[in-house]
């Protein structure tokens, strides 16, 4: 079974597959400063790319965490889930509320999917 990594630097890669099962680094927003909704919205276009340069797309996903530095934000962050999310292929997931890496990051969301080879 082949493992490739996806754009890796030094300190991790975007992304590895190991056979046809893809599991994507933690996607985070870039901007800090917009609120749940436009975090959200970022990473979640984050993964969109991350799966198509992998050959796949949201009916691909097998699962998904969601980290939140607010529990406060559940709602706001599921406002965009429940837009992006493919209703007749949705992943299993889970939420948490964590202390995430920088101020103002808000959401963090790690991926394990399909990644056809």
């Amino acid at each position: 079974m082949t493992l490739e990594r996806l754009n890796p630097g030094p300190r991790m890669s975007q992304a590895v597959r190991i056979g046809d099962i893809a599991f994507l680094a933690g996607q985070v927003p870039s901007d800090l400063t917009g609120d749940i909704t436009a975090q959200t919205r970022e990473v979640l276009d984050k993964v969109d790319a991350v799966m198509a340069e992998l050959g796949g797309g949201k009916a691909d996903i097998a699962s998904v965490q969601v980290w939140l530095s607010d529990m406060a934000d559940f709602p706001g962050m599921n406002a965009v889930w429940d837009a992006w999310v493919d209703p007749a292929n949705p992943p299993a997931r889970a939420t948490c509320g964590v202390a995430l890496a920088r101020p103002g990051m808000r959401v963090e969301m790690i991926v394990v999917a399909r990644a056809p080879v």
